[in-house]
């Protein structure tokens, strides 16, 4: 039996035994702490609140684990099989991939969450507010396991059109739920956006842009940042990566011109132009994963490639391109840590929220040879009632 299909008298029922209406003072009568303590690990966040009734012993575990130094809430990640080193500290947050999508028959948009262990799809609660499809921006804070969703464009309620918001929304894995956040200074309806710092940068596409600091006292606020000069850029995909977000309209046909992007240094508070070759080479949707930028090319077998920033240029990664059991439309997704010998991570969600997951590590190489990286796929087919499901967004939170 599932956690998630698990009623709260049958979980009591089933972890209080025979000391159930008692203090239990072991986190699990019988077994060893250490053993005890990796087993509740693999609780779902979901339900943490539930099995904090189980007794004090593990309300205190739950609540007082994630309060841990950033050094001890994310562990490297052991690879499939691997034993877990005994100095590892235990953590409660595990890399959750959470997926946005349409539903194209209703239009609703939903949130669910991949459990790292089963498998298996969590539904999250419902997002607040109208936007359409597309327009809203979606930032993930990995290591404070929040998600924002910024902006977008609604429909107007009198004399119909559609009207750009400044609402922003925030869900956080802690409480699997939404709430209100401060608003932009402006009504955005096409963004783009990222996480750089710990921050929110949103860039629109008239060159205003705005930070917001969730550290700040009083639940933070948005402030004005540089504006981007020149004319305008139509987002095509944008990411975060050695605190700075990148912007790029990407290339469009016809090639009547070379693509446009810019850069924002969020410590200097000012803008730049991008790189030349990492705006030509820019053919894809970007994922970021241990500070390394990749991309799922739209063209040919939807190759991985990534950034060479010595070098100006996007280089092919060894292995082979997205399965193609996994359909378009493509969204992307890294991991913020690097794993057990250097293993990076990125997701591709597909339609029907079917994923890809991707594998980067270092390839064997000749010695004195420049390093060179190789991905190996694997496919997660999502539920069957996930078929008509259009993904529009994804995050990896640690929850």
């Amino acid at each position: 039996m599932s956690f998630s299909s698990m009623s709260k008298q049958q979980v009591l029922d089933a972890c209080a035994g025979e000391g159930a209406g008692e203090e239990v003072m072991e986190l699990i009568p019988g077994l060893p702490e250490e053993v005890a303590e990796k087993c509740l690990l693999h609780l779902p966040f979901l339900y943490h609140r539930l099995f904090r009734t189980v007794s004090s012993t593990w309300n205190r575990f739950l609540t007082d684990a994630p309060a841990k130094p950033p050094a001890a809430l994310f562990p490297p990640t052991a690879s499939p099989g691997a034993g877990t080193a005994a100095s590892e500290p235990a953590s409660l947050s595990l890399p959750f991939l959470f997926a946005f999508a349409f539903d194209p028959i209703s239009r609703r948009l939903q949130c669910q969450a991949l459990d790292p262990f089963s498998r298996r799809w969590l539904l999250l609660p419902p997002v607040p507010g109208g936007a359409a499809a597309g327009s809203f921006a979606v930032v993930g804070l990995p290591r404070r396991g929040e998600i924002y969703v910024i902006g977008g464009v609604e429909a107007a309620a009198e004399g119909g059109g559609e009207k750009a918001v400044a609402s922003v929304a925030v869900y956080s894995a802690a409480r699997n739920g939404w709430e209100a956040a401060a608003p932009m200074r402006a009504p955005r309806g096409y963004m783009a956006a990222g996480e750089v710092g710990g921050r929110v940068v949103v860039a629109g596409e008239d060159g205003e842009a705005e930070v917001f600091d969730p550290e700040e006292a009083g639940g933070g606020r948005w402030r004005r940042a540089a504006p981007r000069r020149g004319g305008a850029v139509a987002r095509y995909d944008a990411a975060a990566a050695g605190g700075r977000l990148y912007v790029t309209e990407g290339w469009a046909w016809p090639f009547e011109r070379a693509p446009r992007g810019a850069a924002y240094d969020a410590a200097a508070d000012a803008w730049a132009e991008m790189p030349r070759g990492m705006r030509e080479g820019w053919t894809g949707s970007c994922a970021v994963t241990a500070g390394r930028m990749y991309i799922v090319a739209e063209y040919g077998e939807w190759r991985l490639k990534r950034y060479d920033e010595a070098r100006d240029e996007w280089r092919m990664v060894a292995g082979g391109g997205v399965p193609p059991d996994v359909r378009r439309p493509h969204v992307v997704a890294g991991e913020v840590g690097e794993g057990v010998g250097g293993r990076r991570r990125i997701y591709v969600v597909g339609a029907g929220l079917d994923v890809a997951v991707g594998t980067v590590s270092a390839a064997a190489a000749a010695p004195g040879a420049e390093e060179e990286e190789v991905v190996v796929w694997e496919v997660v087919k999502g539920p069957a009632e996930f078929a008509g499901l259009a993904p529009c967004n994804a995050q990896v939170l640690y929850a």
